[in-house]
């Protein structure tokens, strides 16, 4: 049970290959693009599961990420395109921006007493509607060039680049996805403030009664999960040439997903980073071969249910 994400990733890789079409004798899905094209989905994705998963470990939910990388591309998109600040003070403002939202869910969340159901429900309403405001309701497009009014071309090749290794051109989300996973990894198995996480999410009762700042933990974990989704925002901007009030849409539904697949108990307290890369993979590898056999994407989002639904009933079944 302990490896039954990583068990679950190889199974679908091999149904997968067996279920694909094949093109003038090739495989499709396993061709190098295709492959890549998928870990680029995954990257984006499993960025922001990252920091769901931070959250969920404390006993807590995030409901406000897809919402959150909405407000932050318009915020991107708009200091690239409109007000011309640069690449450099983009990056800063855009993940100052999540940070910012991220701490305010902790901060009401913990100073008020309220479930952070209720609380992230209300950002996601907020910062849908200021994404909104700020953009004008309509799509902010970034054109990349050397002219006055065009945004910088190493904004592009920051996050939506690519990296010549081993004769592949590998997506360079794919090394932020990396770097953050083993970044968060240390920090929850290496450090005070790790221990103190699981702590919260295994009793927090408990946790206070023995020195840990319980508040403080939970207010420093929705800033890393709405700083993360800032991160994909700057990724996703990139990747797409604009950035809109409608980005992101479901995506804390993919998140919750790929941590609950990877092993991370919604009751909190058990849950690794590993475990929710994996997720991320395993759901972007179902998007791709569904697509490939032109499954329409409402059967896609049936079977996202289902997969939750098995991976917390065997959890369940695991803590019996």
């Amino acid at each position: 049970m302990r490896f039954q994400s990583l068990f679950g990733l190889i199974a679908l890789l091999l149904v997968s290959a067996l279920l694909s079409p094949v093109n003038n004798g090739r495989n499709v899905f396993l061709e190098p693009q295709n492959l890549l094209n998928i870990v680029r989905f995954a990257s984006e994705n499993g960025i922001i599961a990252i920091g769901m998963t931070l959250v969920i470990l404390t006993g807590g939910i995030d409901l406000s990420v897809g919402a959150l990388l909405a407000l932050c591309a318009v915020c991107a998109a708009a200091c690239l395109m409109r007000y011309q600040v640069g690449t450099f003070p983009t990056v800063l403002l855009t993940l100052a921006l999540g940070a910012l939202a991220g701490w305010v869910n902790g901060t009401v969340t913990t100073r008020l007493r309220l479930q952070s159901f209720i609380t992230t429900l209300a950002m996601l309403s907020a910062a849908r509607g200021a994404a909104s405001l700020w953009s004008g309701g309509y799509a902010i497009p970034l054109a990349f060039g050397m002219g006055k009014d065009d945004a910088p071309p190493g904004f592009r090749s920051l996050f939506a680049g690519q990296i010549s290794l081993l004769g592949l051109d590998i997506p360079v989300p794919l090394f932020y996805f990396v770097s953050v996973g083993a970044a968060v990894a240390f920090l929850l198995k290496r450090t005070g403030f790790g221990r103190h996480v699981y702590a919260v999410g295994g009793n927090e009762t408990a946790a206070r009664l023995s020195g840990v700042p319980v508040s403080r933990v939970k207010v420093i974990v929705f800033a890393f999960s709405g700083m993360l989704a800032a991160l994909a925002a700057l990724l996703h901007i990139a990747l797409v040439n604009q950035g809109s009030h409608i980005d992101g849409a479901g995506y804390e539904l993919n998140a919750i997903a790929a941590a609950v697949i990877g092993g991370t108990s919604l009751a909190g307290g058990v849950g690794t980073v590993l475990g929710t890369m994996i997720g991320a993979l395993i759901l972007a590898i179902l998007d791709n071969i569904l697509g490939l056999r032109n499954i329409q994407s409402e059967y896609q989002l049936i079977l996202k249910g289902i997969i939750i639904v098995l991976a917390v009933a065997m959890q369940r079944r695991q803590e019996r």
